[in-house]
């Protein structure tokens, strides 16, 4: 039956009596859960302690269990910034990846691992290395990297930092291992630098350690302090020999575009003679042609003209005149040279401006001789008579 159904005594559930049809009494009822609690824990639950007693009151308990309620609420209370992701354990188990914000989490069940997914981080490798050629060189190498997945970098790799710290070693020896030192210490770092990244990232992949290798920079690799000195004057000799290089490929780039301009201009002329000479030829064939129609046309004057022209071009640039006097047998051979500068020693007048004889000079003491030679040839022709 209930307890405040008729015949129910008016008792309630707390042990007080409800005649007076009041409310239950608060501290009435704290007592009897107190001695429940006392009873459970092996303590005194007789007498009244309303005088005072040892015993812990219930108010206070309660209070007690509420502090540690708020407590342990707050702190399970944490945040991320935006740079952060965190793993979430549940009794040591994953069970989520949590991003950026503010996030609760039961305490001493849930363990929280965060991690900066972001910002990059840097390790620095290097050592003395055997190249390929057999040559010992140090060199030193900067690696940047940053967690692509804080899952695999917390869960499947013990210390991932000291996995990529050995995947650094391997990858640096076995690219340098084959490769020449003049590559390892000149132009051939970045091909270097390229190539570790590819198998650095491979072995990370494969240790499944979530790490994502963003840039490798290959430093300028040393040689042993022992082999220094040698090894400064090898590269003095390079740096002399790509400088004579340079020098002798820039002499032929001046030699060589002058002799193409030569070997041209060569070209051009001897397109111009042969032009030329074709040109002559087809002249020279076409005056023969109309010299033979005006031949044809009137041949005993071409053929005088002819006569004349020859004539007149041999004896341009002679000296010396022969005369044909007509009726007589003899040719008269005139020195006309030796003549003119008789002529020009024995002259009563001379000019101050030139030293020479003129044509008209030539010309009228060759009239004169003619004439002369004329009068003689009468002469012996009239006594023969």
């Amino acid at each position: 039956m209930a307890w405040n159904e008729p015949g129910g005594n008016n008792q309630d559930p707390w042990g007080g009596n409800r005649n007076n049809g009041g409310p239950p009494d608060l501290d009435e009822a704290l007592k009897n859960f107190q001695k429940k609690i006392n009873g459970i824990f092996g303590g005194k639950g007789g007498g009244n302690n309303n005088g005072g007693g040892s015993g812990i009151s219930g108010s206070m308990i309660v209070v007690g269990l509420v502090i540690v309620a708020l407590v342990y609420g707050v702190f399970g209370i944490y945040q991320l910034d935006e740079q952060k992701q965190a793993v979430v354990l549940r009794l040591g188990k994953f069970h989520s990846i949590v991003g950026a914000g503010l996030h609760w989490n039961p305490p001493l069940i849930d363990e929280v691992i965060e991690h900066n997914v972001t910002g990059e981080r840097q390790y620095v490798a290097g050592g003395l290395m055997l190249t390929e050629d057999e040559s010992i060189v140090e060199v030193p190498v900067t690696i940047q990297y940053n967690i692509a997945d804080i899952k695999a970098f917390v869960l499947n790799v013990n210390s991932p930092v000291v996995s990529l710290e050995h995947a650094s070693d391997s990858a640096l020896r076995h690219v340098v291992g084959s490769t020449e030192l003049n590559q390892v210490l000149s132009e051939g770092r970045g091909k270097i630098a390229t190539e570790m990244r590819q198998r650095l990232q491979e072995y990370l992949e494969s240790y499944g350690t979530g790490i994502n290798i963003v840039g490798v920079n290959l430093q300028e690799g040393k040689p042993p302090a022992a082999v220094k000195d040698a090894f400064d004057d090898v590269v003095k000799a390079k740096e002399d020999q790509e400088r004579l290089k340079n020098q002798a490929q820039s002499y032929a780039n001046g030699i060589v575009p002058e002799a193409r301009g030569l070997a041209q201009r060569t070209i051009e002329e001897a397109n111009a003679y042969r032009d030329q000479v074709i040109a002559r030829a087809e002249g020279e064939s076409e005056r023969f042609n109309q010299l033979l129609t005006a031949y044809s046309q009137a041949p005993k004057v071409t053929r005088e003209r002819l006569y004349i022209d020859a004539i007149e071009s041999v004896m341009a640039n002679s000296s010396k005149v022969l005369v044909d006097v007509e009726g007589g047998n003899n040719m008269m051979y005139l020195p006309l040279d030796k003549l003119t500068s008789q002529a020009a020693s024995s002259s009563s007048f001379s000019r101050s401006a030139s030293d020479s004889v003129t044509q008209d000079d030539i010309r009228q003491i060759s009239d004169l001789v003619i004439e002369q030679l004329r009068q003689d040839q009468a002469g012996r022709t009239r006594g023969a008579r």
